[in-house]
């Protein structure tokens, strides 16, 4: 699919923007982005941006398109079929995600429908949810404005630093520093999620995970692995080849 998808936008800027928002719409669309292969598409997206194969500009504004057009017909097929989603056996089965979805919104509703956008199994739930139970529109319409806003270049950003990568010159240091971003990457988001674990395991209950990453091991896990990504971000920073990849990102957003 994703080779489909590739042909499909080197075909014209036309198709190549048609697609990031029919990407953006349906892995924000009502339960559709809950099977969608969405964050891979956006990341593989980002990589054609990174090689100078799609505007940034321009997919960022066909990105926030399509997340808006998803998440507001989310939030009227919730509030439209509110009783008829309720008794769909689908909804029975997800009955816990749907719980803490409500949960969140009457507690927190414009940090639950910003923070939701970014979190893979929410973000084509909480617009909905937020139908079914009737939050005003007014409520709805500045966090999720400015979620869509954000998340295309959010999502977008690790295909664009691999795309922009292919880009370095060829030399015996260029194979060392790619390994190193792709290693530093990899460290980074490993350290945020142990962190953000290590912070909810403070207020939420016990999942799977639990069992493999109790309280008291999270708390030596994550300064440590945050540590080791910090060293290999400095080491990257001053690796000779980042001003020629500083270089090629800057052309990259300022097409």
């Amino acid at each position: 699919m994703q080779a489909l998808l590739e042909h499909f936008i080197t075909q014209s800027v036309a198709y190549s923007l048609i697609a990031v928002a029919l990407v953006a719409f349906l892995e924000s669309l009502a339960l559709v982005g809950l099977i969608l292969p969405g964050t891979v598409m956006m990341a593989g997206l980002g990589a054609l941006i990174g090689s100078g194969e799609v505007n940034f500009w321009q997919a960022w504004m066909a990105g926030i398109v399509g997340c808006l057009l998803g998440d507001w017909i989310s939030f009227w097929l919730g509030w439209r079929f509110k009783k008829p989603l309720h008794r769909w056996s689908f909804m029975k089965k997800n009955k816990a995600l749907l719980d803490k979805t409500e949960h969140a919104l009457h507690q927190h509703s414009m940090f639950t429908i910003l923070i939701g956008r970014f979190i893979g199994p929410t973000r084509p739930i909480v617009p909905m949810v937020a139908g079914m139970l009737d939050l005003p529109v007014a409520k709805f319409l500045l966090p999720n404005i400015i979620g869509c806003l954000l998340w295309p270049p959010v999502y977008f950003l690790p295909g664009i630093l691999a795309g922009a990568a292919i880009d370095i010159p060829a030399d015996a240091q260029s194979g060392h520093f790619k390994w190193l971003l792709l290693g530093t990457a990899l460290l980074l988001w490993v350290a945020f999620w142990l962190c953000w674990r290590l912070w909810r395991s403070a207020k939420a209950g016990t999942d799977r995970l639990t069992h493999y990453l109790p309280r008291g091991r999270l708390m030596m896990l994550a300064p440590l692995t945050l540590g080791i990504a910090v060293v290999a971000l400095v080491a990257l920073i001053r690796h000779p080849l980042m001003p020629v990849y500083g270089e090629i990102l800057l052309k990259v957003v300022s097409r």
